[in-house]
């Protein structure tokens, strides 16, 4: 969702790419969460963090929460915002698609307090 997000807001100031340490699929409900304000990203791919040109970022930003976060090399600033992982193993749909907004929109509070930072 974080690059869906910054791929819509930085398109035309940054280059935007996303990886992790276990990369897998995109989860149905961040598409859906992120189809409700007008971002696709139901052709986004999840990709491994070894994938990343350490020399060629600017920012690094990570979203883990309780689990261990990648190491990430390079002279990048680094920011963590660790949000909680929206997937609840045996919530109902409905309170799944509930936490994927939240963490959606907290995720686009934060993009804007990093805005000014990319002008």
């Amino acid at each position: 969702m974080a690059e869906g997000l910054a791929r819509a807001r930085f398109a035309e100031r940054a280059e935007v790419q996303s990886a992790g340490s276990s990369p897998a699929f995109v989860h149905p409900l961040a598409v859906a969460a992120l189809d409700e304000v007008g971002i696709d990203i139901s052709q986004q791919q999840s990709k491994s963090v070894e994938t990343i040109d350490a020399a060629t970022v600017d920012v690094v930003i990570t979203l883990c929460a309780k689990e261990v976060c990648p190491a990430f090399l390079g002279g990048a600033r680094r920011l963590h915002w660790p949000l909680p992982d929206p997937v609840g193993a045996g919530r109902p749909t409905a309170e799944q698609l509930e936490r994927f907004r939240a963490v959606r929109d907290e995720i686009a509070r934060r993009l804007d307090t990093l805005e000014p930072d990319l002008a």
